[in-house]
């Protein structure tokens, strides 16, 4: 398996992300126009949590709070889960199985480089697969 930093070369170099005082209503639109699951809550250069779509069905739309009125920070995820740029893939995809998340953040020391999903795991996955197909049909057929 590879090493997360080969991932994140594969995605763009922007940090998707947000602060504590962000309305929910305006996350929500964040995560629309970068179309994305979710979103790093950082203040300054430091990650304070994760907030997800998850965190909005769960902690304000199923509990009939309002997403104008709620703050990120009240619903976020705090204890947010880290990777570093050297996981490999397969760690990563340990992680999220065990901990039923979808997304890891990427730190390298204290630095944010950029978050990884359940999605950017499978698609790799799914390209190895391919490539290891491919690479069997050309030996069976010389």
């Amino acid at each position: 398996m590879k090493p997360v930093s080969e991932l994140l070369k594969n995605r763009p170099s922007e940090v998707w992300h947000t602060a504590p005082s962000t309305s929910v209503f305006d996350a929500l639109h964040q995560l629309s126009r970068y179309e994305v699951g979710a979103l790093m809550v950082m203040v300054d250069d430091k990650l304070v949590g994760v907030f997800s779509e998850r965190d909005y069905t769960r902690k304000v739309a199923l509990q009939g709070r309002n997403s104008k009125e709620t703050l990120v920070s009240d619903i976020m995820t705090a204890n947010v889960l880290t990777v570093t740029p050297k996981t490999n893939t397969h760690e990563c995809m340990a992680l999220m199985s065990q901990k039923k998340i979808r997304h890891l953040p990427v730190l390298d020391g204290n630095a944010v480089v950029g978050m990884i999903s359940i999605r950017d795991l499978m698609d790799d996955i799914i390209a190895e697969h391919e490539q290891t197909i491919e690479q069997l049909r050309s030996y069976i057929q010389s």
